[in-house]
């Protein structure tokens, strides 16, 4: 009994590949790209269908699990439950520098960053002392007094 003939693969992977620019999500290149050894595999060696089914069946799930690493290491701001903070631009403010516009009384106090005024938690600072966000909880910001000789970094990226 014959396989599958390689060029159908190769037309499976196609498909497959097109198909991932209109299916949400990103999993079915990887599938694809399964499709595709086995074409290479089919086409050089002429295998049973078994044998083809099998080496689909390993490329897919090798080229999954490196895609997985390829997704971890192109998103280095993943949470550690998976999680891609993709509507957190304020993730980007910690380390920015500003200054206190409202003096902080009880360890509460206003800052400006950039070209924004927000609410915030730290020591109790006068107004005008140079601080630096360590942290953001929802729109409050903790921050820190800035060290001498610290150097201001914008509040977001791009700004």
């Amino acid at each position: 009994m014959g396989g599958i003939p390689w060029w159908a693969w190769i037309v499976a992977a196609g498909m497959l590949a097109l198909a991932e620019m209109v299916v949400p999500g990103a999993y079915l290149m990887w599938i694809a790209l399964g499709a595709a050894i086995t074409a290479i595999a089919a086409g050089a060696t002429g295998m049973i269908l078994e044998g083809q089914l099998a080496v689909f069946a390993i490329s897919t799930s090798v080229s999954c699990l490196s895609g997985y690493f390829v997704y971890r290491a192109l998103v280095p701001m993943m949470d550690r439950n998976g999680g891609v903070p993709l509507n957190a631009p304020q993730r980007s403010m910690i380390g920015a520098h500003g200054t206190v516009c409202d003096a902080f009384v009880n360890g509460r106090g206003k800052v400006r960053i950039g070209d924004t005024v927000w609410l915030a938690d730290g020591p109790d600072l006068a107004e005008g002392a140079p601080v630096v966000v360590s942290s953001v909880r929802g729109t409050r910001l903790d921050v820190t007094r800035q060290d001498a000789g610290g150097e201001p970094r914008p509040a977001m990226r791009g700004a």
